[in-house]
């Protein structure tokens, strides 16, 4: 069997053809159609629930600490109890909202319209009080339901190419997203967002991670026809994303495979009925992987990015000791997060958006990713609203601590403009853009690089997402006429394709 996944040709049709446009956004004659809204939970007919454990404790570990930390014991076996609140804290349900007509459930993680298509899957080995198999998430009934029985993680190495993390993890997450949940108001852009979702998501695990001093990476090369066969999901219409081994215990060891068998599991129809959007398949199925040498290929290596001489002035960030630090612990700020709707155009401070930016862009613990300066994506903003920062527009320098202005000026008007001219982006303190050099992230990768550049750009805006709200901000997610991004911020951002767009600001109602 071959992969396709160095024509990436097929990542730029699909890129370029799901860019927002005036006229692709104006012209569009979709409709969210709610009588056909599908269900945001995947219920299994016929298997048992296996209630996990409630009274979850709090590491007690401040959320700014938790972001971007990479200190964790070397051997770690978590416990059923921290499982649950990994699970609770990156998947959960954190909220309850009566509307008409029902309930409305908000989940840890931001999601894309609030549609929560992403799927947690717990694979392990025996475990106290837990017995090793397949294991679905539940949050309707914060449970797990066994798919299969037995101890099955040396598929997902041997899929892995025998990833060392992978290799001495005690448990295993595998993530994954519902075309369909997604698609239903976005269409074919909705594979954006399945590692868009999925970021946010892994934001929240590797952060409550760290709080519980346990081992977590993401590893987004694998093969992925035998990870989806073991979940038994139809990849036309669900796939997985990403695996993310949890603890490490080098000397354990993991037995032989038992046989994969089909089974005959029933899932309660999401809607009445289900459009496909094939170029979301095609997409997906351009970058899959088939063997263990594709796999290993795509250790590290990360292509240097190109970066212009500095032109502009240097803004240092200004971050305070960490004893002033705001100490509210990594649990409470997940449940107290959100996604703002509305915000005052009232300045935030540079010390805060400096402690967000240093946080949140420190390095991802990623199967891509081999050294602490790598990135595939460098971070721009639109400031209208920060102390001690003129307006304009600017560019993080990473590797000198500093914001580099491009042009100053207000440009209120244009954040609005570039958000398909919402308010929103108009009214915030600051708009956060992710703009990759696709083009090297693909001759890197190949097709795969679009799934990691679209998911590590999402992956640090979730870290900005909890940064914010540890200091009692607000913050959302926002989509974008992709090329007017672009053009606005080059000549020094030329040739580059924007992953990811997050708004910050103070929030509440303009008086």
């Amino acid at each position: 069997m071959t992969s396709d996944n160095r024509d990436i040709a097929a990542a730029w049709s699909y890129h370029t053809s799901t860019n927002h446009t005036q006229q692709s956004v104006y012209s569009n004659a979709h409709y969210m159609d709610f009588d056909n809204q599908p269900r945001p939970f995947k219920i299994y007919r016929n298997l048992e629930s296996v209630p996990l454990p409630s009274g979850l404790e709090s590491s007690g570990v401040p959320a700014l600490d938790c972001l971007g930390a990479t200190t964790a014991p070397e051997r770690a076996t978590p416990t059923l109890l921290e499982l649950a609140g990994l699970l609770h804290h990156a998947a959960g349900i954190t909220k309850v909202r009566e509307i008409p007509g029902g309930q409305m459930y908000f989940r840890a993680a931001a999601c894309t319209g609030a549609l929560y298509h992403i799927e947690v899957y717990l694979v392990c080995g025996d475990m106290p009080g837990l017995p090793g198999g397949v294991y679905h998430f539940g949050p309707q009934d914060f449970a797990l339901r066994r798919l299969r029985e037995g101890d099955y993680r040396g598929l997902l190495v041997e899929a892995a190419g025998g990833e060392p993390s992978l290799a001495g993890a005690p448990a295993v997450f595998v993530l994954t997203s519902v075309f369909w949940r997604n698609a239903w108001k976005y269409q074919e852009r909705a594979y954006r967002h399945s590692f868009w979702d999925s970021g946010t998501v892994l934001a929240n695990l590797l952060s409550t991670g760290s709080g519980y001093r346990l081992a977590i990476r993401v590893i987004s090369s694998f093969i992925d026809e035998p990870v989806n066969r073991l979940l038994n999901l139809d990849d036309g219409k669900e796939v997985a994303l990403q695996l993310i081994p949890v603890g490490m215990d080098p000397e354990q060891a993991i037995g032989p495979v038992p046989e994969v068998k089909p089974m005959e599991l029933v899932v309660e129809p999401y809607s009445r009925r289900e459009l496909e959007y094939p170029a979301m398949a095609e997409a997906h199925a351009a970058s899959s992987l088939v063997s263990p040498e594709h796999v290993r290929e795509l250790w590290g290596m990360p292509p240097s990015p190109a970066t212009p001489e500095i032109q502009g002035k240097l803004f240092p960030l200004s971050c305070p000791p960490a004893e002033d630090l705001p100490q509210d612990t990594i649990e409470e700020v997940i449940l107290r997060r959100g996604s703002s709707r509305r915000f005052r155009r009232s300045p935030i401070s540079y010390q805060q958006l400096s402690i967000m930016l240093d946080r949140a862009a420190r390095p991802i613990p990623a199967d891509f990713i081999e050294t602490s300066d790598a990135t595939l994506n460098q971070i721009y903003l639109i400031a209208n609203g920060v102390d001690d920062l003129p307006s304009g527009s600017y560019v993080y320098r990473r590797d000198l601590g500093a914001l580099e202005e491009l042009s100053e000026g207000d440009f209120r008007e244009q954040a609005g403009r570039l958000d398909l001219g919402q308010e929103l982006a108009a009214d915030a303190s600051v708009n956060i853009y992710f703009l990759t050099d696709l083009n090297a992230v693909l001759q890197r990768y190949g097709n795969r690089g679009y799934r990691m550049a679209q998911m590590e750009a999402s992956i640090t805006a979730g870290r900005l997402y909890l940064a914010a709200y540890a200091q009692k901000l607000g913050a959302t997610g926002l989509t974008f006429f992709d090329d007017e991004v672009t053009e606005f911020f080059s000549p020094h951002a030329e040739g580059k394709s924007v992953m990811f767009l997050l708004a910050v600001g103070r929030s509440g109602r303009r008086g």
